[in-house]
């Protein structure tokens, strides 16, 4: 799995650190022995193995060889008193953090390590809009910070299609207060000329206006009974006389899937529909058979600023899928390979900071070119070395000696070659080089 990532070389490895030291410590000075970038790269480097729990980051420092530790610039104590930050320490720091900044922090690491990722595809293809240049809006609550006497943590992200990356990310409190998120989450991003998808809940014209007219960008909206009007007049248009201009079908998971597309160009001139900047009406009629059940069927309208020349069918029906595929290439994962979901921890910040450590992970393996997650991250963290199943090696120690791999041959190796003992710089190169 690791060798489809590549040599980790410095050319493919944006460093981390200087985007950790933007973000404020909210700690006194007075008693502060790790630097909050120094704490925040140990997590960040954990959640890159998989560390679903603040117990798992703290461990993934303990384990790590004292070269990099010495990168990472943890504070050595003269007396060995400490080595790493205790899991205590973590807690206080995530719980206490600014959320707002660490987002933006991860935000913009991750937006340029996708920025260097797409140019290739985006210069061989300048006509479309490729996977780079497609955001889907999109709310994810966390249930596990749930308790008695709060409820449960909601997030707001922007996140790209294809390869996935989250942009930005807020704290919304409800998912009714996502509308209200919306520009917020969106004013920091260079929107211009993107192709931004989004749900029904999202397809407010307030918003709409302020995307194209103030931030340059395209749409594409789902329209459902919320918006009763424009519902009903993109009901109304006479898709029966329209021919299927785009067909796609698929199996798996018990069930075979069929989409068809019609688009139909609303002429203002003829009184358009009642939603800005409209240009083209969308219908997308899916059927879906699932083993042992009836078919089962069903339309839904869209539209998009986007012109006919802008986006052909296919494209426009490759950016509606691509949205429900964020849930798949990112909340599913961090449901499911990091446990979100199952997470209890609920103190201040730190559900909002794991979030963003689990998209950190999620970001910098799939702009490597990781494309199961789950996999990759156990094959990080698994010891390959046939020595780690010798009854006769026991320690961390015992087994550094076993290994005939010096620090300093990392930068020049594949992550796939590295014995067991340098797991740890494999994850530490993912994310800075060192």
């Amino acid at each position: 799995m690791l060798v489809k990532l590549g040599p980790l070389d410095s050319g493919r490895i944006a460093d981390l650190r200087p985007y950790f030291d933007s973000v404020p410590d909210p700690r006194a000075r007075r008693g502060r022995w790790y630097s909050l970038t120094a704490i925040m790269l140990v997590c960040a480097c954990a959640a890159v193995s998989g560390a679903r729990s603040i117990d798992e980051l703290a461990e993934w420092g303990q384990r790590a060889s004292t070269a990099l530790l010495t990168a990472i610039r943890i504070r050595r104590h003269l007396l060995r008193w400490r080595r790493t930050p205790a899991p205590a320490t973590i807690g206080r720091v995530l719980g206490a953090v600014d959320g707002d900044a660490l987002d933006r922090a991860v935000g913009a690491y991750l937006a340029d390590r996708h920025r260097a990722a797409t140019e290739p595809a985006q210069a061989s293809s300048p006509s479309g809009f490729g996977p780079s240049r497609v955001i889907a809006v999109d709310g994810k609550a966390l249930k596990g910070s749930a308790r008695l006497t709060a409820t449960r943590r909601h997030l707001l992200s922007a996140v790209t299609h294809g390869t996935v990356v989250t942009l930005a990310q807020v704290e919304v409190g409800a998912k009714m207060n996502e509308t209200t998120h919306f520009c917020p989450l969106l004013a920091p991003l260079d929107l211009t000329g993107t192709v931004v998808t989004f749900d029904a809940l999202h397809s407010v014209k307030s918003n709409i206006s302020w995307l194209v007219e103030t931030k340059k960008a395209h749409y594409i909206a789902v329209i459902k009974t919320n918006q009763p009007t424009v519902h009903a007049q993109l009901a109304a248009l006479p898709w029966q006389s329209i021919a299927v201009q785009h067909t796609a079908s698929g199996a798996g998971h018990g069930r075979r899937d069929s989409r068809s597309i019609k688009t139909c160009s609303i002429a203002d001139k003829l009184g358009g529909i009642a939603f800005p900047h409209a240009r083209l009406a969308i219908r997308i009629h899916r059927r879906r058979k699932q083993t042992g059940r009836r078919e089962t069927r069903e339309s839904v309208y869209a539209v998009t600023n986007l012109d006919a020349h802008q986006a052909g069918p296919a494209d426009l029906a490759a950016a509606i899928r691509g949205h429900w595929g964020v849930e798949n290439s990112s909340h599913h994962i961090r449901d499911v390979t990091f446990a979100e979901d199952a997470s209890t921890v609920h103190a201040g910040t730190a559900p909002r900071a794991m979030a963003t450590l689990r998209n950190l992970a999620i970001g910098a393996l799939k702009t490597l070119g990781a494309d199961n997650i789950a996999k990759t991250t156990r094959a990080i963290r698994d010891e390959h070395s046939p020595s780690w199943a010798s009854p006769t090696i026991r320690t961390p120690t015992e087994l550094d000696q076993t290994l005939p791999l010096k620090d300093t041959d990392f930068a020049a190796r594949p992550a796939c070659y590295l014995k067991s003992s340098h797991r740890a710089q494999a994850i530490a190169g993912i994310l800075f080089a060192w």
